[in-house]
């Protein structure tokens, strides 16, 4: 759900429709959402309409961003190992 969200608000009828689930079911899963604070619902009369708030995933990117920078590091050291292994390691990187 969140994936098609990225591409522009939704409605609920709308955002449940590919799935095979009931429309209550899927409202379940967009509360869900909305507790997490990945999404906002706004009413319009009848209609209900899901955004995503970014904001939250932003700030998971950035500190994802720091764990890939270590790993990045830790996977070319164990490649260098793979290639060499008969060499002592070089942990100056």
């Amino acid at each position: 759900m969140l994936e098609r969200l990225a591409r522009g608000e939704q409605t609920v009828t709308d955002l449940a429709a590919p799935y095979r689930m009931s429309l209550a079911a899927a409202s379940k899963h967009i509360q869900t959402l909305e507790r997490a604070g990945l999404v906002k619902r706004t009413v319009r009369g009848r209609i209900h309409y899901v955004r995503i708030d970014p904001r939250p995933l932003a700030r998971a990117d950035t500190w994802l961003r720091g764990y890939e920078k270590l790993w990045d590091i830790r996977i070319e050291r164990l490649v260098e190992r793979l290639r060499h292994p008969d060499n002592e390691p070089d942990h100056t990187k």
